[in-house]
């Protein structure tokens, strides 16, 4: 709930996006071409795909990029535009998350690849737009107070997060005015299938995703409602709400993107077309509100909106989350570290839908959490979790 800067854009805003070939990336570059007055990319990092960050580059005028997979530098080298810089490897993402001139950060790298290049983003003077739910939901407390000290802003990315900031702009009360966030959720591929056939669940039928065209982690996160357990403790962090606080509900239509019940009992609640591009321009483009070609929504078509409460007898990971975000320390980044594993796994055919969380829930419950843990601490436990996980998948 940041104030809106007093000043107004004069220029382009100079944008840095890691993680540029993914899901995220390619509709953050669907908006620069769109806003070209608004938003200009400065700089572009991707995993393995060299081919298509080259082309990002070449079609951008972007001279400034990164690549994860260090055999791969130089085949972007070549074929980058003339005189490109190009970083390489985790140090090349941190060296990017610095580059001098931009004035923002998108991260949108799946997994805990970003959280060292969003630190340094901020610690570099830089706003940071937050696509990656591991950040916050890892090192939620360490990321907010660096955002305070270096006096810059975390932008939500998440459509729910992005929905929840605009519902709370121009709330004089702060967070003692908010009675309950509500993230919305479209319920996954699953919704309505009984416990028991959920042992029977193949890889294929979780990536079919009712709504949203997303990477196969967040896809398969979405089918479980890890991930929006991920964006509870988010919302914990971003909004400085306690867990008690936040809450979901399932809408299947997903144009609600989420809700805020203040304490007189008014809700606000944001609305739009199910398109990345919305929340995107509006982390680039905040305070101000930018036309757009992308679809309005038509309420005389729509049919009906639905809410339901989520099952969290059949899907526990919404109880997982709000034990880790309640707890906190160590335990958040515990529980996103199994479940990156367990993701894996069920993708690979190597465990059953059911046994995600049930992995988690067991490398949570052997975990001795540590309060108030420094990143070093973070990182040691996030490692440990992921070594307790795999060795739980013989």
């Amino acid at each position: 709930m940041t104030a809106a800067p007093e000043r107004q854009m004069r220029r382009p805003r100079r944008v840095v996006i890691l993680g540029s070939t993914g899901s995220i990336g390619t509709s953050a570059l669907k908006v620069a071409r769109e806003i070209p007055d608004y938003m200009e990319v400065v700089g572009l990092a991707a995993g393995g795909r060299a081919d298509e960050l080259a082309a990002q580059a070449r079609e951008f005028g972007v001279k400034h990029l990164a690549i994860a997979d260090e055999s791969l530098r130089e085949t972007v080298a070549e074929a980058a535009p003339a005189g490109s810089v190009v970083y390489a490897g985790a140090e090349g993402l941190r060296e990017l998350a610095r580059l001098p001139g931009a004035d923002m950060v998108l991260v949108s790298i799946v997994g805990t690849a970003g959280l060292q290049p969003a630190l340094d983003a901020i610690e570099s003077g830089k706003d940071l737009a937050v696509a990656s739910k591991e950040i916050l939901v890892m090192a939620g407390e360490i990321v907010m107070a660096a955002a305070d000290r270096a006096g810059v802003k975390v932008l939500p990315v998440d459509s729910e997060h992005n929905a929840i900031f605009q519902c709370l702009e121009g709330n004089a009360g702060g967070a003692e005015a908010v009675r309950r966030l509500l993230l919305t959720a479209s319920g996954g591929p699953f919704r309505t299938a009984s416990a028991e056939s959920l042992a029977d669940v193949t890889p294929e039928q979780a990536l079919d995703h009712p709504t949203w065209k997303m990477g196969p982690k967040i896809t398969i996160d979405s089918a479980t409602l890890f991930n929006k357990g991920l964006e509870m403790i988010e919302a914990r962090w971003l909004f400085g709400v306690e867990m008690d606080r936040v809450e979901v509900i399932v809408h299947p239509q997903s144009l609600v993107h989420s809700m805020v019940e203040f304490v007189d009992g008014s809700v606000l609640a944001q609305v739009s077309t199910t398109d990345m591009c919305f929340p995107i321009q509006y982390a680039v483009t905040w305070p101000q509100r930018v036309p757009h070609s992308l679809k309005p929504l038509d309420f005389a078509a729509l049919a009906r909106l639905d809410f339901e409460e989520p099952r969290t007898d059949v899907f526990p990971a919404l109880r997982l989350a709000r034990e880790a975000g309640s707890r906190c320390g160590t335990l958040p980044a515990v529980m996103n570290a199994a479940n990156e594993v367990a993701v894996d796994a069920f993708l690979k055919g190597v465990i059953s839908f059911p046994r995600v969380w049930g992995l988690v829930e067991e490398v949570m419950t052997g975990h001795t959490v540590i309060d108030s843990p420094s990143l070093e601490a973070l990182l040691d436990a996030d490692r440990e979790a992921r070594e307790t996980a795999r060795a739980g998948l013989t």
